[in-house]
């Protein structure tokens, strides 16, 4: 069976979690997939979710070879009584080998006892394009932004989700993230935001037509299903 003539767009992480949740949120448009096995990121040396979103998607695109479209995210939650932390940290909080359930841990703690809960999640994309798309849109490089505001919860709750869903609690919600199903998330998170975002723009840009498929496709490779993919790297 033939596969879809879709764009194929690489997806900048190693997160089994993202891979799935992008996957959604470009779905029908794109077929994304993750990088190869070979390939490993850069480390996360910005001091923004910008600038972090920028480092993978170069690196990625370098490694390989420049000639197909590159997206990488940087993304994490910001608490409003830890001064912004653990922002651009989030997938490490509890240190460089910490998994979701002790950076969630360790966010709770630090939580004690405080009764401002407030936070938000944001997400910085960078979509890096190869020389031909790039002389259509006029640019080698398109960014955008999504937040999605809430509160951390006093305990974990629900099964959904990676990261820290599992605390999260949207505002105008009774539910954490992880109680939700996925649409649910995509419909209001801070990735499906940055996603529409960047949609915008790449419609501004000539490369998606207002309400069609992208102008340009190729057939896209199938490098590493998925669920084979390492667990989440922490971030949500």
């Amino acid at each position: 069976m033939a596969l879809p003539r879709l764009p194929r767009l690489y997806l900048a992480t190693k997160n089994a979690g993202k891979v799935r949740e992008f996957g959604r949120l470009l779905n029908p448009g794109f077929a994304v997939v993750p990088l190869p096995p070979h390939v490993t990121l850069p480390p996360e040396t910005g001091s923004t979710f910008a600038e972090n979103a920028l480092l993978k998607a170069g690196s990625a695109f370098a490694a390989v070879g420049g000639h197909v479209a590159v997206l990488a995210d940087d993304s994490g939650l910001e608490v409003d009584a830890l001064g912004g932390k653990p922002g651009v940290m989030s997938a490490r909080y509890a240190g460089e080998d910490a998994g979701d359930r002790e950076n969630v841990l360790r966010l709770l703690a630090q939580l004690s006892g405080r009764s401002d809960r407030r936070g938000r999640f944001v997400c910085a994309l960078a979509l890096v394009l190869p020389p031909d798309l790039a002389r259509l849109a006029g640019t080698g490089l398109l960014e955008a932004r999504g937040t999605f505001e809430g509160a951390i919860t006093l305990e974990p709750r629900g099964e959904s989700g990676f990261g820290y869903d599992p605390v999260f609690q949207p505002t105008g919600w009774t539910c954490t993230l992880a109680e939700g199903g996925p649409g649910e998330k995509d419909a209001i998170s801070h990735r499906g935001e940055a996603v529409r975002a960047l949609t915008a723009l790449l419609q501004e840009s000539g490369l998606v037509p207002d309400g069609g498929e992208p102008l340009w496709g190729d057939h896209p490779e199938v490098l590493q299903p998925a669920g084979d993919l390492p667990s989440a790297d922490g971030d949500s």
